[in-house]
């Protein structure tokens, strides 16, 4: 059974910082694209960074120069470093999983909420 399981979210201030952690399990990490996704109040989910298999990445234009995304294979966990918050990065987090050959289905974990408030 395959499970995504993240952690790290929670009540920061404008301009803190943040390390989400994403653990898998049920699957062959190294042969995953690992990506962060959010989700605020009201919108659509949407892609906050994108870690493939091959190591490349890919940001959202809104986050590029204050997030990173990490991958450790051999613990099977993807990270999502924040730093510089916002309030505008208010969200649910989500970590989602994607086979590099697009075999079987995307998974998700059950997401951790990030608020960013003074």
């Amino acid at each position: 059974q395959v499970q995504l399981v993240e952690s790290g979210g929670g009540l920061m201030q404008p301009g803190g910082s943040l390390r989400l952690s994403c653990a898998a399990s049920g699957i062959i990490f190294r042969l995953y694209h690992m990506g962060w996704f959010r989700q605020a109040p009201g919108k659509q989910r949407e892609l906050v960074a994108r870690l493939f298999a091959d190591m490349t990445t890919d940001y959202a234009d809104s986050v590029k120069g204050r997030f990173t995304i990490s991958r450790d294979n051999a613990k099977n966990t993807v990270y999502l470093q924040m730093n510089s918050l916002k309030p505008e990065d208010t969200a649910v987090y989500y970590c989602n999983a994607v086979h590099q050959w697009g075999y079987g289905d995307a998974y998700w974990g059950q997401g951790t909420q990030v608020i960013v408030s003074a």
